[in-house]
């Protein structure tokens, strides 16, 4: 971002959440944001009690019930460190204080994100779960073309419902807010070790529970470094992931 600054540039974000962010907040007052509010699937096992977690398999963390992703995405959206990421994303790309930042589980997947106003007005962006509209978007901004894009039609809908995440629940989600408040180098331990997690889950040689004990412990482990350069994002993440390996083994 420091880059983007110097450069006089913009980014023009693809990911469904951040797109609707910036769709709520173009011609608004940056100094008139509240806060904002990311919404999450809950993945597929948003109503399975946690003390089931330890049961589950890849082929049902794989099963998503809104999107299609590859299968790194959807195990992150099922442990919900997808929206971990997508909070320490909205914190830099828009230089909004991770205390702004709120996230609600919607299972519809309709309502992409919604920005709250000092006044107390909300603005959300809606439309079906497709990848190709937040994508136009940012290829086409600041106008919109028209598209063969199949519409959403609001009558249909039976409803839309919010609720708040389970962080007891849902460790992966915890554990990434929290390393993104120490800041540093942090969120690379946290994503470094969460990639190598991942990858044995799905390979059968872990535990879905055991995603987030990896990551836990590779926080504790690895030299924690409050001022970050790139050298320094590139050897946590290398570091990581042999501690990380060490674990699976």
């Amino acid at each position: 971002m420091d880059a983007v600054k110097l450069n006089n540039v913009n980014i023009f974000p693809i990911d469904s959440e951040h797109s609707a962010i910036l769709q709520c907040i173009v011609g608004e007052n940056i100094d008139d944001i509240d806060k904002v509010i990311l919404t999450a699937s809950g993945g597929p096992f948003f109503n399975i009690p946690e003390n089931e977690f330890h049961k589950i398999t890849p082929e049902q963390a794989l099963a998503h019930p809104n999107w299609a992703m590859g299968s790194k995405v959807t195990i992150d959206s099922a442990t919900m460190m997808n929206k971990g990421f997508e909070l320490i994303e909205a914190h830099r790309l828009f230089s909004i204080a991770i205390e702004d930042i709120n996230i609600l589980i919607h299972p519809q997947s309709i309502v992409h994100s919604l920005v709250q106003f000092v006044d107390t007005s909300i603005k959300a962006q809606l439309g079906r779960p497709d990848m190709r509209l937040p994508i136009s978007y940012a290829l086409t901004y600041p106008k919109r073309y028209k598209y063969n894009f199949e519409s959403l039609d609001l009558a249909k809908i039976l409803r839309l419902e919010f609720f708040n995440p389970d962080l007891n629940k849902f460790t992966c989600l915890k554990i990434a807010i929290e390393a993104i408040k120490c800041g540093g180098n942090a969120p690379t331990i946290l994503n470094a070790a969460n990639e190598i997690a991942v990858k044995a889950f799905i390979a059968n040689k872990i535990k879905f529970t055991d995603i987030p004990v990896i990551i836990n412990k590779s926080l504790e482990k690895i030299q924690f470094i409050k001022t970050i350069d790139f050298d320094t994002i590139i050897q946590t993440d290398s570091e990581t992931r042999e501690f990380a390996e060490t674990l699976i083994h």
